[in-house]
């Protein structure tokens, strides 16, 4: 069950989270979405959803700096980002 709630009433009653799934916060007078309440059923699902997404943006913008790298180090010839980020974890020790 899920519903929407503005600030002012999350903060005058912390009750209201009791029972739903998820609750929508919004700022009712300028209609602003302002975040997300998560159960604590579903507390740990969503953290590591969130997790997830975020070493994946982690590793992609990784690989769109690490394919110039090699171009800078001279030692690409036709790598990809992948191969790259491989030989460029060997070479530093990092990965």
């Amino acid at each position: 069950m899920t519903v929407k709630i503005g600030v002012r009433d999350l903060a005058r009653n912390s009750n209201i989270l009791t029972g739903h799934d998820y609750i929508d916060v919004e700022d009712k007078k300028t209609h602003e979405y302002k975040g997300l309440f998560v159960s604590a059923d579903h507390a740990e699902m969503v953290k590591k959803f969130i997790d997830r997404k975020i070493r994946q943006k982690q590793q992609s913008e990784l690989d769109e700096v690490l394919q110039f790298v090699g171009i800078a180090d001279g030692d690409s010839n036709d790598m990809r980002a992948k191969e790259m980020r491989i030989a460029h974890a060997s070479k530093y020790g990092s990965e």
